[in-house]
């Protein structure tokens, strides 16, 4: 009976494909212990997308409680770049078959967001990845009272040759889901560490994030992705625990970007720990690369699939910073940048460890000496304002009484008298406008 239930799912699939209806069909297969397990085939409708770099969604409504414990690809990178599910809680479309979800602005298809509401990744695929299944026990609640009434199918078309003229071809790549009503102890989710920036022509740069982890649970990572564009060379994540560093994964972007077994299983993250990732980007174009949407720009991300115990998933999943050359990661103290490893920029299976170049070094210092001198000059503003109020009457009185009742030494950091006059010839050289903005004359050359 349940072979004749499977060619009957089947034969109706590629009837729908031959008429070019909606190909979104399930399956159900007993798997033991009175569970079953339910496919459900999410993929594009048979498109056509007519411009490179183009992004197609598609939503599925999802009724009852659900849990998906495995992903099944049905794409090829020479069609799809790369391929997300979506959890929303209102589509970007709930009436159209597929929309453009990109920048591209494709004249076939209505344009809308991702999602209304509610947007949180579940999936993603790039690089001929194969199947995903998740760990006995754990699965991505959607559906009921999950938060996620709908899941959307996004696929982003880098070339669209097998669509136009004379191949005319059509796509329904998408992902077989792995299902069951039955409920799973323990819950699944994503977090995403990523960075925005740029890459300097002819140079290696780290693109590097961190934030802390404040939440009140405990994630347990057991997976995790990277994802870059050509330029991506290294792709490293790390949980930080009172200055302590420790692999949670590190990759070569140009592999198949699957998700990862994590470098120490067993492993948590939990509440006042750190999370860094780094992205390893070598740039020998003539051109600066900056992150963005397209095939022509980067991305640096790291994926952690985790689970937790019970239902809270952590309410802040993603944890991204401005990139190179306005942040890195010694400009966070508390995640002792000191301690980083040393072989965060070695490629997995080689000793070769790829250096930022003086270039990005450049850029970075560049960066931090404009915004000492846009301090500078706001401090300038305010110290003038200041001494124009130091002058007036009713300051004189106040700064009488305060001194009889509080004696000043000459180093408290407002003493007006250790403060220069106006007639000095260059006030911002006291020492404490010095101990604010460093001195031209520092040992190394540098200020911070």
């Amino acid at each position: 009976m349940l072979a004749v239930k499977l060619k009957l799912f089947c034969f109706i699939n590629f009837v729908s494909l031959l008429l070019g209806s909606s190909p979104v069909w399930t399956a159900s297969v007993a798997v033991g212990n009175g569970e079953v397990s339910t496919s459900i085939d999410l993929r594009m409708p048979n498109v056509q997308p007519q411009i490179a770099d183009s992004y197609f969604c598609r939503a599925l409504k999802m009724n009852a409680e659900t849990y998906i414990t495995g992903f099944q690809p049905k794409a090829d990178m020479e069609i799809a770049h790369h391929i997300l599910i979506y959890g929303c809680s209102i589509p970007g479309s709930e009436e159209e078959e597929a929309w453009d979800c990109g920048e591209m602005h494709n004249q076939q298809l209505e344009q809308a967001p991702v999602c209304q509401e509610g947007a949180n990744i579940i999936y993603a695929w790039a690089m001929d990845a194969p199947a995903l299944h998740l760990p006995a026990g754990v699965g991505f609640k959607v559906g009921g009272d999950s938060g996620v009434g709908w899941l959307v199918l996004q696929v982003h078309y880098k070339s669209v040759d097998a669509f136009l003229p004379p191949k005319n071809g059509y796509d329904n790549s998408g992902v077989t889901l792995i299902t069951t009503e039955k409920t799973q102890p323990r819950r699944a989710g994503i977090y995403l560490l990523g960075t925005l920036g740029q890459i300097p022509p002819h140079s290696t740069t780290y693109m590097e994030t961190a934030c802390s982890f404040n939440e009140p649970i405990v994630m347990h990572p057991f997976a995790f992705r990277t994802h870059a564009h050509t330029h991506g060379k290294v792709v490293s994540g790390y949980r930080v625990r009172k200055g302590e560093w420790k692999e949670i994964g590190r990759k070569n972007p140009q592999l198949p970007q699957m998700f990862y077994n994590i470098t120490h299983p067993g492993m948590t993250v939990e509440s006042g720990d750190m999370l860094a990732a780094r992205c390893t980007m070598v740039n020998n174009d003539n051109e600066t690369v900056s992150i963005g949407a397209t095939s022509k720009d980067e991305m640096c991300n790291f994926y952690i699939m985790y689970y937790v115990d019970g239902e809270a998933l952590a309410k802040t999943s993603t944890c991204f910073t401005g990139g190179p050359p306005d942040w890195n990661w010694s400009l966070l103290s508390d995640l002792h940048p000191e301690n980083a490893p040393l072989n965060a920029s070695v490629v997995p299976g080689t000793k070769d460890l790829l250096k930022a170049t003086q270039k990005f070094f450049n850029e970075v210092e560049k960066t931090i000496e404009r915004q000492r001198q846009m301090m500078r000059s706001q401090f300038e503003g305010i110290l003038g304002a200041f001494r124009g109020f130091r002058g007036s009457r009713p300051f004189a009185a106040g700064a009488a009484a305060a001194e009889k009742d509080f004696p000043r030494g000459e180093n408290d950091l407002f003493n007006v008298d250790g403060m220069q006059s106006d007639d000095d010839e260059n006030e911002s050289e006291s020492p404490f406008f010095r101990s604010l903005f460093g001195s031209d004359d520092a040992e190394d050359g540098r200020r911070y």
